[in-house]
């Protein structure tokens, strides 16, 4: 591990990350905060119906009260109820699968774990899959999403009380238990898909895509608490996964309770995992691209990590959003597809260069 240790008066560990990776955060966080405020303006004027950024940005103003003015009556419409709801859900999305994947790697010790390990994404699937099929309706436009969220919770408890044994809970069990649950929620949607008629097959086959295509606000506004929620409580825990890092013995030696960070971690990761999924379908390997390319850039301390991954994570998934909804213009290309077209190669090199620099995995 590079993060250096010193002793405290008191006898605790403190952590003192080098000093050029101190500066390189910091300038990574200046730079992620830019592009996200020149993306976001950028991403609201274009589309089929395209808007200056001139326009745009005295709409917020407008807005938020200082000032500008409203563009016409169809441009206004097209910024507040169409793309600017997109645009919030998928800053959500984006940094709640962020930070889920920097929390994952660091509660497993595995850099290339990520969300949908430990069967949310599969879970959420299920229960998404299993509404439409079934034609529920009692919750209305809320019913497949809803579903989604409690059978992706559902699934990430019931992992870790079959992988629990002993008062603990071994990360190797718990990582077979959730490959496990995931091939059996796969042949589970596959028998949904059987005895499914045309129409929902449909409708399943574009929500396991994942697309922000039917973000509103009422939907930006539903992941909000829970991404707000995981949001806050993940930083709190970066100097404990920095200690886990040096091992569970020597974690434990320093004051961690390794079990209950775990419990506490596994259940933030389910919240905002399972939050996004539940509206945007599965949109994979954000979770695990994000965390390392931060991880390689600025090294693995994670009082940096957590909040950064978040901050590239909502970065990258409104420039996939964009590129989606637009390289393809009038069709629009599921989001899910285009960001495993773009993180599929990284998980290949990623593999090949960690077992080059380890000399083989035996």
């Amino acid at each position: 591990m590079t993060v250096l240790e010193k002793a405290t008066p008191s006898g605790a560990v403190a952590e003192t990350p080098p000093r050029g990776r101190h500066t390189t955060a910091w300038l990574l966080t200046a730079g992620l905060s830019v592009a996200l405020v020149v993306l976001v303006p950028v991403a609201a004027g274009i589309g089929a119906y395209p808007i200056p950024v001139g326009d745009v940005l005295a709409s917020i103003q407008h807005k938020v009260g200082l000032g500008g003015g409203e563009s016409d009556r169809v441009a206004e419409s097209v910024l507040w109820n169409v793309r600017f709801p997109r645009i919030v859900l998928a800053l959500l999305i984006g940094a709640s699968l962020g930070c889920a994947g920097a929390l994952m790697q660091g509660v497993f010790g595995n850099p290339l774990a990520e969300p949908g390990v430990i069967g949310v994404s599969s879970g959420a699937a299920v229960g998404a899959v299993g509404a439409i099929a079934l034609n529920a309706g009692f919750l209305g436009t809320w019913t497949v999403s809803a579903f989604a969220f409690v059978s992706g919770l559902a699934t990430v408890l019931l992992v870790y009380v079959m992988a629990r044994s002993g008062g603990r809970t071994e990360v190797v069990t718990l990582i077979l238990t959730g490959i496990a649950v995931n091939a059996f929620g796969g042949a589970v949607i596959g028998l949904f898909l059987f005895f499914a008629d045309a129409a929902a097959i449909q409708q399943i086959t574009f929500w396991q895509l994942g697309s922000l295509s039917q973000a509103t606000w009422p939907k930006a506004l539903a992941v909000l608490p829970c991404a707000a929620l995981g949001l806050a409580v993940a930083p709190l825990y970066a100097r404990r996964l920095d200690l886990l890092a040096l091992g569970e013995g020597p974690a434990r030696h320093l004051g961690v309770d390794v079990e209950r960070l775990r419990i506490v971690l596994v259940l933030v990761i389910a919240l905002l995992t399972a939050a996004a999924v539940s509206v945007s379908g599965i949109i994979g390997f954000v979770g695990l691209v994000v965390p390392h390319l931060l991880r390689m850039a600025a090294g693995p301390g994670h009082r940096f990590l957590v909040p950064g991954s978040a901050l590239l994570g909502a970065v990258v998934l409104l420039a996939a959003d964009l590129v989606a909804r637009t390289v393809a213009a009038p069709a629009e290309l599921p989001l899910g597809v285009l960001t495993a077209l773009l993180g599929s190669p990284f998980f290949f090199w990623l593999l090949r260069r960690t077992r080059r620099r380890q000399g083989g995995w035996a």
